[in-house]
């Protein structure tokens, strides 16, 4: 078991990053809010979980031990498997899994892609004893309390990690904006991954 990575980070992609370990370069599959506060050149470390399948080793890295932790616990459900798990991370804190599930919250976990009505139902059920009480600040969500949306600040990080300048970045963002807030519109909460490879496609046909 691979526990955690730390060295320099040497490549930021739209989904992971490399990060050099004693010389030798270990792929880490992220979520964008993650890979958003890694830089290219500087020393990074990340909770990691490695998932052994037959024919591959697949890393997962986080930036904390609470999203590892989560990221592992919600593989204990019914048709969820890592990829699925992470996108769950890219959607929801590992606090706003815990207000979701403690709260039969399916809408909140249906913004997941991949996830339809009946598997968040499933999801709640198997998971309501495992994820654990809610921390006080995500809590009151519960009752009512939003959270204030985070897309424009995690693309904009990851451009400036993947190397663009701030102004660049800020161009980016305003391109793919009518993008989230279409989503908004809609009641889903904007993806953060598919925006940032939106602003990339922008960035490039400039």
């Amino acid at each position: 078991m691979i526990a955690s990575v730390a060295g320099q980070v040497a490549a930021i992609g739209a989904d992971s990053a490399v990060v050099e370990v004693g010389g030798v370069g270990m792929l880490v599959h992220c979520t964008p809010g993650t890979l958003a506060g890694l830089r290219v050149g500087e020393p990074a470390r990340l909770s990691t979980s490695l998932v052994v399948r037959e024919d591959s080793l697949t890393l997962y890295g986080f930036a904390s031990d609470d999203e590892r932790t989560v990221f592992e616990l919600l593989q204990t459900a019914s048709g969820v498997g890592p990829r699925l798990a992470l996108a769950m991370l890219a959607v929801h804190a590992p606090n706003a899994l815990r207000v979701a599930v403690a709260s039969a919250d399916i809408k909140a976990l249906t913004m997941v892609p991949g996830i339809g009505q009946k598997g968040a139902q499933r999801i709640v059920l198997e998971l309501k004893d495992k994820l654990g009480t809610p921390a006080a600040a995500v809590d009151a969500a519960l009752n009512g309390a939003a959270a204030a949306p985070v897309w424009r600040d995690q693309v904009h990080s990851g451009l400036v990690g993947l190397g663009y300048s701030s102004r660049d970045a800020d161009e980016a963002v305003a391109a793919v904006t009518a993008e989230a807030e279409a989503e908004i519109a809609a009641g889903r909460s904007p993806q953060v991954a598919a925006l940032l490879k939106s602003a990339l496609r922008a960035l490039s046909v400039r």
